[in-house]
């Protein structure tokens, strides 16, 4: 009879108690152990799932011979530490978004999982929704023709961070959908943002990555914003999409909208003809994300298999990330993709 996987959680804080319910509904693991510093959210934990072995110290999963993979879901700065001393035990790993603080700890903990031959994987939860795995078949099959422009807005009031500004907070979510969308790498980016809360982290910012060709993505993500708001545009030289992720049901709308250019004969004169179609809302799955997560992790290690969301993706993440808040120290000085 197979063994099924133990999973070992560190972290039932936020994002903890979705890790855990997700992964105790996967099927060929087991949630073997949770560990917390906090005794009151074992409680919680112990109130729910009375089966889950619970530990006040990260370590007694990562020394544990019975555990095979562990999920990290502890602040960033705390990432990497905890998924090197992880791997260097042998255990398989998931981290919660972004995957690090910096490209060279997620350069160091790749080359560490290789080395061991064991599973990486950054969650990037949005990549197992429904509504974009459908963008990406309309990008994939050319339904939008060829991708010109990424525009998305992540804003609302709160919730402040203290350790990371509202790039690192907000901008993984729409940076990974991008990644996972566009195969073509962008040459650099430039960032702007202010920080309203006299600690220098900024509560509101604005990213650009410039790419080869004429390709664009844009990002404007806040803190202090009266309204929320997640909504990605997503323009094509036939059809353009429209995702609203505070949607409930109908979040992607394809519109058969655009423009063509009438004559280039005259450069200083620009002369367009401006179409409007149908609007199409394809149905999607309803499937919760991170059920795609766990089962994605699970499967990978069990067959060997690349995550969709992998150790990669994780990095041209952070490789963003990094560059932005470089370009916010330089006043949105363009900062090249390394």
């Amino acid at each position: 009879m197979k063994k099924n996987l133990q999973i070992g959680v560190i972290g039932y804080g936020y994002w903890g108690p979705n890790i855990v319910r997700n992964f105790f509904g996967t099927a060929d693991c087991d949630v073997y152990k949770v560990a917390d510093a906090r005794m009151e959210r074992l409680h919680v934990l112990s109130r729910l799932f009375p089966s889950i072995n619970t530990v006040p110290d990260a370590m007694d999963i990562i020394n544990d011979p019975l555990v095979d993979a562990v999920v990290v879901a502890t602040p960033v700065n705390s990432h990497f530490a905890l998924a090197k001393k992880a791997l260097e035990h042998g255990k398989h790993v998931l981290i919660e978004k972004p995957m690090t603080s910096s490209v060279a700890e997620a350069d160091e903990l790749i080359e560490l999982a290789l080395s061991k031959g064991l599973t990486l994987m950054a969650d990037h939860t949005f990549l197992y929704t429904g509504a974009v795995a459908k963008m990406k078949e309309l990008v994939d099959n050319m339904s939008i023709g060829k991708p010109s422009y990424f525009d998305s807005t992540r804003i609302n009031l709160g919730l402040f961070q203290a350790d990371v500004n509202v790039l690192w907070d907000l901008a993984p979510h729409d940076i990974s959908i991008l990644t996972y969308l566009i195969t073509e790498l962008p040459v650099s980016i430039n960032a702007t943002g202010i920080s309203h809360t006299r600690n220098s982290i900024e509560n509101i910012a604005y990213l650009t990555v410039n790419y080869q060709s004429d390709f664009i993505a844009h990002f404007n993500c806040s803190w202090s914003s009266p309204v929320k708001v997640r909504q990605t545009l997503i323009g094509g030289d036939k059809k353009m999409i429209v995702y609203n992720d505070l949607e409930p049901s109908e979040k992607i709308r394809v519109y058969d909208t655009g423009f063509n250019l009438i004559t280039e004969e005259d450069k200083n004169r620009i002369m367009v003809d401006y179409r409007t179609g149908d609007v199409f809302i394809p149905k999607l799955s309803a499937r919760e994300a991170l059920a795609g997560v766990a089962e994605d992790f699970v499967q990978s290690v069990l067959n060997g298999k690349k995550p969709l969301s992998n150790a990669l993706l994780g990095r041209q993440v952070v490789n963003i990330l990094e560059a932005s808040q470089e370009s916010i120290k330089q006043k949105g000085k363009e900062i090249k993709i390394k």
